[in-house]
């Protein structure tokens, strides 16, 4: 019996929210900072991947669906990109000494 190439993806996706979630959650308060630099390194691996995507169709009409979803893809990667870089600096600032 051969299994359903979707169902087998799907089954490794809903294995992965659960996986990530108690991975986040398990996160010392120590550790975020550096866990936020690091999302925000993928976010950019996931913008020059969207990037290529928006600009990779050869037609003449640029509102193909591989383009929109590439558009999309920068604005949320680039969206997530820049909170995390707002959520590190006031964790950042929380460590720092309070001046009297």
């Amino acid at each position: 019996m051969e299994i359903d190439p979707f169902i087998f993806r799907l089954s490794i996706f809903i294995l992965s929210i659960f996986i990530g979630y108690y991975v986040v959650w398990s996160v010392t308060p120590s550790l975020h900072t550096p866990l936020m630099s690091v999302t925000n390194a993928i976010s950019s691996v996931i913008i020059v991947g969207a990037i290529i995507a928006a600009l990779a169709d050869s037609s003449s009409s640029i509102f193909e669906t591989s383009n929109i979803f590439g558009f999309m893809a920068i604005i949320l990667a680039a969206v997530n990109i820049f909170g995390g870089f707002l959520v590190t600096q006031r964790m950042l600032q929380m460590y720092k000494k309070k001046k009297k």
